[in-house]
């Protein structure tokens, strides 16, 4: 399905009467962590961000478990943490909800750096496995799955290494090598979204 910006806009708002959590779901480059803000920009205080990114394990630990060369891939993540903190968002037991947040300059998640309030009706979350993870899923009232092909999504992907210091060569050996990996294991949940948007 290719819908315009303002059709994508319109169906967010539409879930924006009560409390309600939105996933934004994709392979790594595919966008949507920009059609995430976008989207919470679009609906004007109705709205707040939420990556699952900012449940990276740290560097430390990942060194420590001997995963940091696949980084990003499932397992290195705190998956339980991010379940528990969408069933929290979802409850509104709390008046405010400290979400963490990833810093793509640290590589390292920072805790409580997103406040989501309890009067904000919709909660936008991205990230790669919100429909690898059967516990997330069952929290989201609507997944959506950004890919915007193959290409484009590597293209992407390859520039942001570069942007964050790595060299051409490392960041192409990242994209098309564990990044790759889990691009092809988040490509068999697509069908489990609610609407998949291509280019």
């Amino acid at each position: 399905m290719r819908p315009t910006f303002d059709e994508l806009v319109a169906r967010a708002s539409a879930l924006a009467d009560r409390r309600r959590l939105l996933g934004v779901c994709g392979p790594p480059g595919a966008g949507k962590s920009t059609l995430a803000a976008r989207l919470v920009d679009a609906l004007d205080g109705r709205a707040a961000l939420v990556g699952m990114d900012g449940f990276h394990l740290a560097q430390r630990v990942l060194d420590r478990l001997g995963t940091a060369d696949r980084k990003g891939a499932p397992d290195t993540f705190d998956a339980d943490g991010y379940v528990d903190l969408l069933a929290r968002m979802r409850a509104r037991t709390d008046k405010i909800v400290y979400a963490p947040l990833f810093d793509r300059a640290l590589e390292e998640p920072i805790a409580c750096a997103v406040p989501v309030p309890d009067d904000v009706p919709l909660v936008v979350t991205e990230g790669n496995y919100l429909l690898l993870w059967p516990r997330a899923r069952a929290l989201l009232d609507e997944v959506w799955y950004v890919d915007p092909g193959e290409d484009v999504r590597r293209e992407r992907l390859a520039r942001r290494h570069v942007d964050h210091g790595r060299t051409p060569e490392q960041a192409w050996e990242r994209t098309l090598g564990s990044d790759e990996r889990n691009a092809e294991l988040i490509a068999g949940t697509a069908a489990l979204a609610d609407l998949l948007i291509t280019p």
